[in-house]
């Protein structure tokens, strides 16, 4: 058996060239793509983490602060098919991992699709944009959406920022064979799993990979949030080791009377250049966050502290729900590596990455979770109402989705 070991592929060069000023460098795509993602989770984020989302919701229930969980993600996708027409992959990681001998990479089968059993709903409500960290909004706050006046399904215009990519990872649609994990061997990364030392990675479709790791799993973010005497909301947390930079997103509600739908729904970005979801809740490339950072789209990673605006609560007095990321370091890995000479062909094998973030969800006022102001008994509870999925129910449910609201998206619950 030959183990191909990996190589570290220096930052801002791509399979289709390098950086700018230089002689693109001629590639063909790698057999083999592999992709994993590493997540650290606290605060109300970190309920639903994995196995360790029953302990967390305890811990809230007996007054605590549940404990920071490790979630990891693995993808591996490749232009080769098993030869027995039965994919198999396995995932041997270093016993810091704590997920025993391997984990196994599942193939999904296909499943036609059920026939459409929901019903449209016009929606009444408004949506209510604001964007930027300050005491109070600027003029031009906030950018109202009246849903009754949108077409039936259609997204407002403008509303997903198009100035940060979304990156291109590996899926079912985009390779011969696929593989994936978490997958049902019942296994999870626990709060104290490392990933650090070497991995290797077996499949009947797939050239072995083999690479070390340098970088663990992100210290957890420790946030909170109180009341200012102008009406903001302060936003507080610890500086993260290896963080490129932050990113915080709030999305709260006014509700009608007798606890029916939200009349209104707030959204408020922390991005000084009025840029929403899309590739800002995804991890992101240490590259790409220093330009958004340059650009005041995402703050520093010296940043700790950021005002919410007091528009923002008076809009959203029922419901406050944010999240806070902090993106990382990425660790990339190749074989064989880059010719030196730009004029020599690369024909890589395999590539493979890891890419890091540590993110918290709190709820604005509610202590235990990044909150300094409330019990947990004056938390709000959020109407559900599924299988009627009006233009409000889908934009919410993505929304939600995007910023990490337990129990949103899908079905609407």
């Amino acid at each position: 058996m030959r183990v191909m070991t990996g190589y570290v592929i220096a930052s801002g060069l791509t399979l289709g060239g390098v950086a700018a000023g230089v002689v693109a460098q001629q590639a063909t795509a790698p057999v083999a793509r592999y992709e994993m993602r590493a997540e650290t989770m606290s605060g109300f984020g970190g309920m639903g983490a994995g196995s360790g989302g029953a302990g967390a919701a305890l811990a809230m229930a007996m007054g605590g602060t549940p404990k920071a969980q490790h979630m990891l993600w693995l993808d591996l996708g490749t232009s080769r098919a098993a030869a027995d027409g039965k994919p198999k992959a396995e995932h041997f990681m270093p016993a810091g991992a704590k997920l025993g001998k391997s984990v196994l990479l599942k193939t999904p089968v296909s499943k036609p699709a059920e026939p459409g059993t929901t019903e449209f709903q016009r929606p009444k409500g408004r949506m209510l944009i604001f964007w930027g960290c300050g005491e109070h909004a600027p003029k031009g706050q906030p950018v109202v959406i009246d849903f009754s006046k949108l077409a039936a399904g259609q997204i407002p215009p403008g509303l997903w920022t198009t100035a940060v990519p979304i990156d291109r990872w590996v899926s079912p649609s985009s390779a011969r064979t696929y593989g994936t994990w978490p997958s049902d061997d019942g296994k999870s990364a626990k709060p104290d799993s490392s990933l650090i030392g070497a991995h290797r990675v077996v499949s009947n479709y797939s050239p072995e990979l083999a690479f070390n790791l340098a970088k663990d799993f992100m210290a957890p973010l420790n946030a909170s949030n109180s009341a200012m005497g102008t009406g903001a909301t302060l936003l507080r947390w610890g500086a993260v080791p290896d963080a490129t930079g932050y990113y915080a997103m709030i999305i709260g509600g006014k509700q009608a009377p007798k606890g029916q739908d939200m009349v209104d729904i707030v959204w408020w970005s922390s991005s000084a250049t009025r840029q929403f979801g899309g590739g800002l809740s995804d991890w992101l490339a240490p590259s790409t966050v220093a330009k958004l950072v340059a650009e005041k789209t995402v703050m520093s990673p010296q940043t700790t502290t950021c005002s919410v605006p007091a528009e923002v609560k008076a809009a959203a007095p029922d419901y406050m729900f944010g999240t806070l990321h902090a993106y990382g370091p990425e660790e990339s890995f190749a074989y064989p590596p880059r010719p030196a000479d730009p004029k020599a062909k690369w024909v890589p094998e395999w590539t493979a990455r890891i890419r890091h973030r540590s993110s918290t969800g709190f709820l604005v006022g509610v202590e235990g979770f990044g909150g300094a102001a409330a019990s947990q008994q004056d938390a709000p509870k959020p109407q559900c109402k599924p299988k009627k999925k009006g233009l409000g129910g889908l934009l919410g449910g993505a929304i939600g989705g995007a910023i990490g609201v337990p129990g949103t998206g899908g079905d609407g619950c």
